[in-house]
């Protein structure tokens, strides 16, 4: 056997699973609006735990969805996955999460963009084709009229994630399909960290960092005026 816990928390959706061999057999995610990963990724691990009659003494290696995306989701996900490999002695592995969010679009033909909303009119975005293989890599890019139209003069350009929605009231050309309704998710992750693990393909656990692509921004709160 080879049992990989895999863990998805870069956008609101909170997802886990565990795989045997790249095959799913226990998931369990949430995906209400809200960026609920604080409260239940502990929870949905020992869940899915549980749904697959197996221990943690049972896993061979641990997988993270690396970003881009959400600071916050990004760093609860990676410090859970990497405090598991400490404490059982277990390998860490990384996926790519927009690689991952691209395998959920099934196509024959074209190439598939999967974007991650990164607010107001830009996402994080990345380009392959119809076999998962990289045409380009992740970028963060402000969207217009004009974005992808070299792919989209060629044929389709199938759209997916949270980033997608926003995107269909600017990119209006023929030929791009638009599937708003994906989020990365940790079924997807399954056979990308199988071949990774089957490469010993591993991450060093005490100097692994999420990929956040654009460095994390604090605004400072404006000061109070004194009453008096």
């Amino acid at each position: 056997m080879s049992i990989i816990l895999n863990i998805e928390t870069s956008t609101k959706n909170c997802s886990v699973s565990i795989a045997n061999k790249g095959e799913v057999i226990a998931i369990k995610e949430l995906n209400n609006g809200n960026y609920s990963h604080a409260e239940v990724l502990h929870p949905y691990i020992e869940d899915v735990f549980k749904q697959a009659n197996l221990s943690f003494d049972n896993l061979d290696a641990v997988a993270v969805s690396k970003g881009p995306g959400s600071y916050t989701g990004l760093r609860i996900g990676v410090s859970t996955a990497k405090g598991l490999c400490f404490a059982f002695d277990k390998p860490l592995i990384s996926i790519d999460t927009l690689q991952s969010l691209a395998n959920a679009a099934k196509i024959t033909e074209g190439v598939i963009v999967p974007m991650i909303d990164a607010r107001r009119m830009e996402v994080y975005s990345a380009i392959y084709d119809i076999n998962y293989s990289s045409l380009r890599g992740i970028e963060s890019e402000i969207i217009h009229k004009d974005s992808f139209v070299t792919y989209l003069d060629k044929g389709s350009v199938t759209f997916l994630g949270d980033g997608a929605l926003k995107c269909k009231e600017v990119i209006t050309h023929r030929n791009a399909i638009f599937l708003s309704d994906y989020f990365p998710s940790s079924k997807e992750m399954a056979l990308l960290s199988y071949e990774k693990y089957k490469k010993n393909t591993i991450e060093d656990v005490a100097y692994f960092e999420p990929f956040y692509l654009k460095d994390f921004i604090v605004t400072p709160q404006k000061k109070r005026k004194p009453l008096f």
